[in-house]
């Protein structure tokens, strides 16, 4: 394997390995290759993958201009989905007091919000896997329509409030789960890590903005304003969803996702070739440079074959469906993508949560993402006293440096996860392993860890504003170090989603209590701690998760 990684005795395939076959030490990989059966980019040099069907309705042959604008609509409204989250985290204590409730109540306003997205989230994700996402765009769109409007209007009575909350959250999951699926939909592997970002960038950067906005607006037009302008925003960006949004999942025929032995998938990368693996997903995806428009047709199942060819077992598919019609396109359904059973399905995540290497990604992930809702919770209240006696502005202003921060991880951590990965590969012999993504936890433990400390530093004397605005920025930066544009098994993601959700909402239940036993900076020293031990997991794992992935530890 290389470069730390232990090598694997068991002859079971590792997922996620992949390999460059110029390499002087693997040419008998490139012999089976029988490149009149599939098709390639205009260059007729990559081959595009997932492999495009003969169907027009394969989101893979709609023209790239039709792909960007669904994934445009989809981003707009991920943005104001996303805000639904921290919605009342610069007005904490203008709540409390129009609600006369404590803080831990006004906390689990966002608690139980956040429950209700992971619960959803995870029935969604099932739901999408047989029926596809559309319904589920649609549904989403409606309901937080709806919640906004009704959050805007409960006047005094805290428990409607409280279930506007839970409905926001049920209408923010199909975003958070979907959106990036719907990437992995829509292009092939070369085009989606720009496009990847900015869904993520969508879905997480404007979080942190919501507080600096909502802030102002609670002081000049009152509360209930940012609720009702949520709604005005999702009913007018509904017709665009409704009508310009197709259903994105395919399924995909088998014939059309050519394999070898099962799992790796030849292509060509600026005249290397090169192996791509997806492990248990049959939708196997290389790299290609132009999209749908640039393949041509080739009558390639007429073409004699080796039976020891890779792509032998391609079966001979001449029936192309009839393009489906605008008006067909705007029903929710569209019939079936999986003759899998939904409950199997809804129930399949739960063993991952043993599985050594889901357990930490969903530590390394869903735990720093808990801190940051944490301090979004406490923090109006920390400004509450003296010195600063912080109103809902100047508290909605102190987000400026996170969403500062987040800005630039997504910027500089993209840029070096591209980097970092290309010079690994150089120095692994041409092999690409999963673990070079793992080095992006360094931005973590340094960032994060370091942002973690210093708020409870900071905060504990809030006079230093200043240093709390480039912890701020730190924090905000190594949350969005890890985001990654590769794939994910959609089960893995679907236990992130829980993780991070449920997580999130046990620390809003004792957040006010913890911080008013132990203190804010012992408090953030126990919290900053145990976001270090927790990125140091990362060194074993990067040794290991070749055997864990290949089931050597869980077969």
């Amino acid at each position: 394997m290389g470069l730390g990684v232990l090598e694997v005795k068991s002859p079971r395939h590792v997922p996620g390995t992949s390999y460059l076959l110029d390499d002087a030490s693997r040419p008998a990989l490139a012999q089976n290759l029988d490149a009149s059966l599939v098709k390639y980019d205009k260059s007729n040099t990559i081959i595009l993958v997932p492999q495009p069907s003969d169907d027009p309705n394969d989101p893979l042959n709609w023209p790239l201009w039709k792909r960007d604008i669904i994934l445009f609509i989809l981003s707009t409204i991920s943005i104001i989905a996303s805000t639904l989250s921290p919605l009342l985290a610069a007005n904490t204590v203008t709540l409390a007091i129009y609600f006369r409730r404590d803080f831990t109540q006004m906390a689990l306003l966002t608690g139980y919000h956040l429950c209700g997205v992971g619960v959803a989230g995870f029935i969604f994700v099932a739901s999408a896997r047989i029926w596809g996402k559309r319904h589920l765009y649609l549904l989403g769109t409606v309901l937080i329509i709806i919640s906004s409007a009704w959050g805007g209007a409960v006047g005094t009575n805290y428990a409607s409030l409280l279930w506007a909350r839970v409905v926001q959250g049920i209408g923010l999951a199909p975003f958070e789960a979907l959106v990036n699926a719907s990437v992995g939909d829509l292009y092939f592997v070369h085009e989606r890590g720009k496009r990847m970002a900015l869904s993520n960038l969508a879905l997480f950067g404007g979080a942190f903005f919501t507080p600096v906005l909502v802030g102002k607006i609670t002081q000049t037009i009152g509360w209930q304003w940012s609720f009702y302008l949520i709604a005005i925003f999702a009913g007018a960006l509904l017709p665009l969803l409704f009508f310009f949004v197709p259903e994105t999942a395919f399924a995909r025929p088998e014939h059309r996702t050519p394999q070898r032995l099962g799992e790796d998938t030849l292509g060509f990368v600026n005249g290397q070739h090169e192996v791509h693996v997806s492990g248990e997903d049959k939708d196997i995806r290389t790299p290609d440079r132009s999209g749908p428009a640039s393949f041509e047709k080739q009558d390639s199942h007429s073409q004699p074959r080796d039976a020891s060819s890779p792509y032998a077992r391609i079966p001979n598919v001449n029936t192309i469906p009839p393009k489906t019609t605008f008006i067909q396109s705007l029903r929710p359904f569209n019939g079936r993508k999986s003759d899998a059973n939904f409950f199997k399905l809804l129930l399949r995540p739960f063993p991952l949560f043993f599985h050594p290497a889901v357990l930490w990604a969903c530590l390394i992930q869903g735990t720093l993402i808990g801190w940051t809702v944490m301090i979004g919770v406490v923090l109006a209240a920390i400004f509450l006293g003296p010195p600063l006696w912080f109103n809902e502005v100047e508290t909605g202003y102190m987000y400026t440096g996170p969403f500062v921060g987040a800005i630039l991880g997504f910027i500089i951590s993209g840029l070096l996860a591209d980097w970092s990965t290309k010079l690994m590969i150089k120095r692994n012999k041409g092999v690409y392993e999963p673990e070079f993504r793992i080095v992006l936890v360094a931005l973590q433990l340094v960032f994060g860890c370091v942002g973690l400390y210093g708020f409870g530093i900071t905060a504990e004397n809030v006079g230093r504003r200043l240093q709390l605005f480039s912890y701020g920025v730190q924090f905000g930066f190594a949350d969005n170090s890890m985001i990654d544009p590769g794939d994910i098994a959609v089960e893995a993601f679907t236990c992130l989603l829980i993780f991070k959700n449920i997580f999130s909402f046990a620390l809003t239940w004792g957040a006010y209590d913890w911080l008013t036993s132990a203190g804010i900076s012992k408090t953030f020293y126990i919290v900053a701690s145990i976001q270090v031990g927790i990125c140091l997991l990362s060194i074993p794992m990067c040794k290991l998760s070749d055997s864990l992935s290949s089931g050597v530890f869980i077969s």
